[in-house]
């Protein structure tokens, strides 16, 4: 019985619970036995909060019985990253500085899911502070590819990616600051949606680059993921850039529909360092398009050499100030040697982040700093507001654009740390949608020889998410 229910979907999950074939705490029992027998290898998750999702499972289940809870993910089980605060529960960020840190709030992405009866299983692994693209910077090791072992599932949301294909959650909340949601999804075989900012309210998100993160979900198919951005998608007075939207029904765009659509197929990203078994089965996703009525056309988007610059030069400018605040004083860790304040600031931080993280925050404060700033920092800015433009003019031609979610299908661990200019590079394909604040999403099509899974990337405009949901579910359909 706990097998059978681990087949299902959330959204399939959580209506076998409504119509009472299965219980809260059944459901819970089939994930915590998954992940008895698959996370020694795995390692997705770096706190596991047993305890917690059986009590809450009791408690979602009699406001089930008693009619008080009608949402459409109502006692299904959930992992969240470990970058979004959680109250009463360690959240880590996978860093050494935060590993006894407990927030006194929860996040309000994370919120919403509690108040739609989510149970809340654990808080997934992830690179340090989101800063890598492998899951290989976190403090709590290494977390292993579903698929095969010895490869990464990607990052920074690995450990959610990871948790969600090896069916050790129904579904998980990731953030995404440079594609830390697709590449991920795309490297395990699963489906990520990152909304456009400002959809999903960034509080309680502990911050990497402010003008990038979005919060997003990953799940196994596109309706759970249009299901679940419905719950997570909200005004919020608490967070600044926060919006205010009416058209937030996202399940209202599944139909297996795309005739007539528009869709443009950049050739720029076709280019050198594409792997031809990738570059092989997104055209043939192209094709499935075609044959349902969709008009493709391939376009020049320009620009997408100097995105990977600009990118790294903003989010690594906002993470040298966001990650300030980690300085010993007030909590996280603090360095057990003496010598005064500023010796305390110094070992603290030294001892506390990891060499990614460090790596990230001297460069920022290089760009940032007097001689350099208009140099760097500026000059990305402008290349920033380049980009956007670019996507408008396309946008104006086309519904959404299709292409790769990344370069390659995932590595081997260990093969990318040892090169970290070759890790930024295979974020080529997602991080221009973050510096320009848009939609997408990266569902799976195909796999190489090796077995490895393949993502397909659907990019919208601002606003567009129900043209890519319904672009992705009619894929999905085919």
């Amino acid at each position: 019985m706990l097998e059978e229910i681990r087949t299902f979907t959330a959204v399939q999950l959580a209506e076998k619970i409504k119509i009472r074939e299965i219980s809260v705490i059944e459901a819970v029992k089939a994930t915590l036995e998954q992940m008895e027998h698959a996370e020694g290898l795995l390692n997705a998750y770096v706190t596991v909060d047993q305890e917690g999702a059986l009590r809450q499972a009791q408690e979602v289940q009699e406001k089930i019985d008693n009619g008080t809870l009608a949402s459409p993910l109502a006692g299904v089980p959930v992992a969240i990253k470990d970058n979004l605060c959680t109250a009463g529960m360690r959240t880590t960020c996978s860093s050494k500085i935060l590993e006894n840190f407990i927030p006194t709030y929860t996040a309000e992405a994370v919120q919403n899911l509690i108040r739609a009866g989510a149970v809340i299983i654990g808080k997934t692994n992830m690179d340090e502070f989101a800063m890598g693209s492998t899951t290989e910077t976190s403090a709590f090791g290494v977390t292993r590819n579903p698929s095969n072992f010895a490869h990464v599932p990607g990052g920074s949301s690995g450990g959610s990616c990871a948790a969600v294909a090896a069916r050790e959650c129904f579904y998980a909340l990731g953030s995404d600051t440079g594609g830390s949601i697709r590449q991920p999804s795309s490297f395990c075989g699963v489906t990520g949606l990152k909304p456009t900012y400002g959809t999903v309210s960034r509080y309680g998100l502990i911050a990497y680059g402010s003008s990038l993160d979005q919060i997003g979900p990953i799940a196994r198919d596109v309706a759970d993921c249009a299901a679940i951005l419905e719950v997570i998608a909200s005004y919020d007075k608490k967070d600044s850039t926060s919006l205010k939207r009416g058209d937030t029904d996202f399940t209202s765009a599944l139909h297996d529909n795309v005739k007539g659509m528009k869709i443009g197929i950049p050739q720029d990203y076709f280019g050198e360092g594409l792997n031809p078994e990738v570059k092989a089965a997104v055209l043939a996703a192209a094709r499935v398009f075609e044959e349902k009525g969709a008009v493709i056309e391939e376009f020049d988007l320009s620009l997408v050499e100097y995105a990977i610059p600009a990118y790294y030069v903003i989010a690594c400018a906002e993470a040298s100030s966001n990650l300030a605040r980690f300085d010993g004083v007030k909590y996280g860790y603090r360095t057990p040697s003496d010598g005064g304040l500023h010796q305390m600031y110094k070992k603290s931080r030294s001892e506390g982040f990891g060499s990614e993280v460090k790596r990230r925050i001297m460069l920022g404060s290089f760009v940032l700093s007097s001689g350099y700033y208009d140099a760097y920092y500026l000059k990305a800015l402008r290349t920033k507001a380049l980009i956007k433009q670019a996507f408008d003019r396309a946008f104006q031609k086309y519904d959404i654009i299709l292409g790769p979610t990344a370069p390659t299908t995932a590595p081997k661990i260990g093969s990318s740390l040892s090169d970290p200019l070759k890790m930024y590079l295979g974020d080529i394909y997602t991080i221009s949608v973050n510096l320009a604040g848009l939609p997408a999403i990266s569902i799976p099509c195909g796999q190489d020889a090796q077995g490895l899974p393949i993502g397909l990337q659907l990019i919208g405009d601002c606003f567009q998410e129900k043209k890519i949901i319904q672009a992705a579910y009619t894929y999905e359909q085919a």
